[in-house]
């Protein structure tokens, strides 16, 4: 799954730095170069994580994690800063930053602290789904095996999404059959194998491993 990084730095220079390591491994990454753009940005944007200087022209870094936080915004934000007083770092935390990286960095520093809050944040919702490189948004229903997208039929869709709520787990094809396709199903039982196939076919377009396996005469099962 693609990840969206905002990030919001008025030292030009750093801030391309900064957005160029992060294409490199694979983010969407979008720039600001003052408080009150990178707020707004912010808030129309929905990144899944703000890269965030404390001392910016217009609104400062601080105050910009208090309003995104006042409003309920939960997004995870790093807190870039030159202060590195143990009081600054409180008064960070206060506002409502997850993490802070003091100036100057190492930018391998920083790419392990995004990676953290990226994972702990998909482990919080609920609406994604995960197995292997394998990963289900419920609410946008798009489906990434490593940051490759895969387009699915809403069937294929469904399928997917009950094998991965139940990882590891031998579902047996009359389970299948009422959980995706009803109670009501009157088609032919193949049905299973077929989609089946579709989905292995999708899964494994780029020569991955295979997760979708077949436990002969009972059902099928996700597991590597």
């Amino acid at each position: 799954m693609t990840h969206s990084i905002l990030v919001v730095e008025d030292e030009v220079k750093l801030a391309q730095f900064i957005e160029l390591e992060l294409k490199y491994e694979g983010y969407q990454v979008s720039v600001a170069n003052d408080g009150l753009t990178g707020l707004t940005a912010a808030r129309e944007s929905h990144p899944d994580l703000v890269i965030l200087d404390w001392m910016l022209p217009g609104i400062s870094g601080l105050e910009i994690c208090r309003r995104l936080r006042t409003t309920g915004d939960k997004v995870p934000i790093i807190l870039l800063t030159a202060k590195d007083e143990v009081s600054d770092r409180v008064a960070g935390l206060d506002a409502g930053a997850d993490d802070y990286v003091v100036k100057p960095f190492s930018v391998e520093e920083l790419l392990a602290r995004v990676r953290a809050h990226l994972r702990r944040n998909q482990e919080d919702d609920p609406n994604i789904l995960q197995f292997s490189d394998l990963s289900l948004n419920r609410s946008t229903r798009e489906v990434y095996r490593g940051n490759r997208l895969i387009e699915l039929t809403a069937k294929e869709f469904d399928l997917l999404e009950y094998l991965l709520t139940h990882p590891r787990q031998v579902l047996t094809r009359d389970q299948i059959l009422e959980r995706v396709w009803g109670y009501d199903f009157m088609g032919d039982s193949n049905i299973i194998e077929v989609y089946v196939r579709y989905l292995r076919l999708k899964l494994e377009a780029d020569g991955e491993k295979r997760l979708v396996q077949t436990v002969r005469g009972v059902g099928y099962v996700l597991r590597e």
